[in-house]
């Protein structure tokens, strides 16, 4: 399980994201970089990391399903992820 503070601050991460999207887009547009440093840094995509929806693990994450690998494993073991067979893992 990853701490709570590291999952909050994803989740700030991601309000920013959204935040400056439109500002970040036009100064790219315009080639206006001095302007693109005074955005927060935290508010570049590139800060963000994707975490597993369950456990917020951030290695092992399939974007498709938005969870880890293991809880992936664990799901599909389960039968709670349809079309999943289990084969020899």
């Amino acid at each position: 399980m990853a701490k709570e503070s590291m999952k909050a601050r994803e989740v700030k991460r991601a309000k920013l994201i959204a935040k400056y999207a439109a500002k970040r887009e036009q100064f790219i547009a315009e080639g206006n970089y001095d302007a693109l440093q005074t955005l927060p840094r935290n508010s570049s995509p590139i800060r963000y990391h994707n975490r597993c929806k369950i456990t917020g693990r951030p290695k092992g994450y399939m974007r498709q399903f938005g969870i880890s690998r293991i809880q992936f494993r664990e799901m599909a073991s389960k039968g709670l992820i349809p079309g999943v067979k289990k084969a020899s893992w």
